[in-house]
């Protein structure tokens, strides 16, 4: 009969078929693609480095056991067909539980949140499904088509995209943590272009994120061609594991990229000084601590030591970043200490002062500045925190 609480007739293999493409789908985007490297960082960190955790085998076996407990939850409960979506919740329930194992400056894994947010969901999800019992006898009355156009199977489907989202929300799609976890694991895999590539547009950052950028950008050798043109955090310290450490990549792949580890916490530029008295620095010492000075905003500094690491002529070139760096600083003291030229700049350099003097508000002044000059260090300099 159709009145009788979810029964095989037509439309339910239907409805269910819809139910479980749907989740299908969004378990194999949501964790294959999205939180693959959350999950991995997280499991380096619960087992302590013991175990690596392997997207494709985790997605194959994550989704099975999701399905096993919708399955188990529409057996149990015997939805309606009205509001079978539902006993899919525990599982969406589930999967943002696990993409929200975010690791926390301390390397621990916190899910404080989860201690009562999972059982308010729950109780919230019981009171939905008695509602939705409620309601059957007022359902069952009305006249349904079936098939894939079907009210029972577009409300289904609503359900279903209603729940996902709220999937989303309840797990980590923070931009930064995800940027900064996918450009980590690439490192760890020797990918230095995804990690330099990772989050190349996006105009959010953090000091991790930063520190990551610094170190994959000097393996490629273009850290001061490229550096400001991402969002830069933090000061000269932040480009270095000294106070930000990272979640799963060796603190020695960095120090040994320098030269050597320092023996404590310490001020990058005690530590570039100890690094070349010892003879230990490797070529790599030079943009990190010119770059340094760049960040720290420290203009004098720069000029200062540039002409130990480059020959400074008009004739050779020199780095991107150090080049606008230099017409910034003849335009800045009135006795310069190094006599540099750069035509090219300059005229950029009077259009950036053009566009300063061309509009009168600030928010105006500040969208046609970012439009032109949101990559080169004078953008930087004058306008990031």
């Amino acid at each position: 009969m159709d009145n009788q609480i979810f029964s095989n007739k037509d439309g339910t293999i239907t409805i269910k078929v819809v139910c479980a493409i749907s989740f299908l789908l969004f378990s194999f985007l949501w964790l294959y693609g999205l939180q693959a490297d959350t999950l991995t960082i997280a499991q380096h960190v619960l087992s302590q480095g013991v175990t690596h955790y392997n997207k494709t085998v985790g997605t194959i076996i994550s989704i099975p056991v999701l399905m096993s407990v919708q399955f188990l939850v529409a057996h149990l409960v015997k939805m309606p067909r009205r509001t079978y979506a539902l006993s899919y919740f525990p599982s969406l329930l589930i999967l943002a539980f696990l993409s929200d194992l975010k690791v926390d400056e301390n390397h621990e894994v916190s899910v404080s949140s989860w201690l009562w947010l999972f059982p308010l969901m729950l109780v919230l999800w019981g009171a939905c499904v008695w509602l939705a019992r409620q309601a059957l006898p007022f359902a069952n009355n009305q006249r349904q088509y079936v098939g894939v156009m079907s009210t029972r199977t577009w409300l289904n489907l609503i359900q279903m995209i209603v729940m996902m989202l709220l999937a989303v929300l309840l797990g980590n799609t923070n931009a930064v943590y995800l940027y900064s976890t996918h450009a980590e694991v690439a490192l760890v895999n020797n990918d230095v272009d995804e990690a330099i590539r990772v989050g190349d547009e996006s105009l959010e950052s953090n000091e991790r994120l930063t520190m990551l950028r610094a170190y994959a950008l000097s393996r490629k050798g273009v850290l001061a061609d490229r550096l400001f043109s991402y969002p830069v955090k933090g000061t000269s310290q932040s480009l270095l594991p000294m106070e930000v450490k990272p979640l799963m990549l060796a603190e020695d792949s960095i120090w040994k990229f320098l030269g050597a580890r320092p023996h404590a916490e310490m001020p990058v530029e005690r530590f570039f000084d100890l690094l070349e008295k010892d003879s230990l620095a490797t070529p790599a010492v030079a943009d990190y601590r010119l770059c340094g000075y760049l960040v720290d905003r420290n203009l004098d500094a720069f000029v200062k030591m540039l002409p130990a690491y480059y020959e400074v002529t008009d004739s050779l070139p020199l780095p991107q970043h150090y080049r606008e760096a230099l017409v910034l600083y003849h335009h800045q003291v009135k006795s310069p200490k190094i006599e540099y030229r750069d035509s090219l700049l300059e005229e950029q350099w009077n259009a950036l002062q053009q566009l300063k003097s061309e509009y009168k508000t600030d928010s105006e002044r500040h969208y046609h500045i970012f439009e032109s000059f949101q990559k080169s260090y004078w953008y930087y300099f004058f306008y990031k925190d």
